[in-house]
């Protein structure tokens, strides 16, 4: 039987950080409007943060690497606000923001991969944010590849990002419109098939964190996501 993970906000301090199963699930806060898309705005108050804190393979990610995952929707827009403590960045030099960045994924990057169908776990989204603001969505169906076509996909997403060199922390927030995932608004008690990654570091010592565990190195294992729930 999946598993409701009822989560108090926390700090990424905590000496037990919360860890996800396959069968887990995350809820998302209903907040009343929609609202600008801000890494300090108000309604993020409202969010419980879980703890995202595990490699591939269930086991615990090294500090640097764990990060923390609020949610929040409303029928129109289902909300993500990562916060991502890190000892050292590794970013893509000249970035833009003003376009889709194909590739992002090379460098640190927080990534959410959701299907808008339970029935259809193999058809899903990829949306990532970078620390600089950089994004990049792809549609992702693991039963008719597209190749390269995919990331020229428009999800019609929102990002926004902010680097706090003093306290090395890194925040990235993510507005996606529930058109773009399942194509009607979002409501009460809907559960959306989910997984929720970061990448960290460079080359030879690339690290993978993730909110439910995969069990093999590719984050494309949809058979392995757990659930989010639409709270009320």
């Amino acid at each position: 039987m999946a598993k409701l993970l009822n989560v108090s906000v926390l700090t990424l301090s905590a000496a037990l950080p919360i860890m996800a199963d396959p069968g887990a699930r995350m809820e998302a806060q209903r907040t009343k409007d929609d609202f600008e898309l801000r890494v300090e705005a108000k309604q993020w108050r409202k969010a419980r943060a879980v703890a995202a804190s595990v490699d591939p393979f269930g086991k615990p990610a090294g500090a640097g690497n764990q990060f923390e995952i609020k949610a929040l929707w409303t029928p129109a827009n289902l909300y993500f606000l990562f916060t991502c403590p890190y000892s050292e960045l590794v970013l893509k030099p000249n970035p833009t923001t003003a376009e889709e960045t194909n590739k992002l994924w090379e460098w640190d990057v927080a990534e959410v991969f959701i299907a808008g169908d339970r029935e259809n776990v193999y058809k899903y989204r990829e949306l990532q944010v970078s620390p600089q603001g950089e994004w990049v969505d792809l549609d992702i169906d693991r039963k008719n590849s597209r190749a390269a076509g995919g990331w020229k996909w428009n999800s019609g997403f929102e990002v926004k990002a902010k680097i706090d060199r003093d306290k090395k922390v890194w925040y990235g927030a993510m507005k996606i419109p529930f058109s773009s995932i399942g194509g009607k608004p979002g409501e009460a008690g809907a559960e959306f098939p989910i997984n929720i990654y970061r990448l960290t570091g460079e080359n030879a010592n690339r690290k993978s964190t993730m909110w439910t565990p995969t069990q093999n190195r590719s984050h494309h294992t949809p058979e392995m996501f757990g659930r989010m729930i639409l709270a009320k």
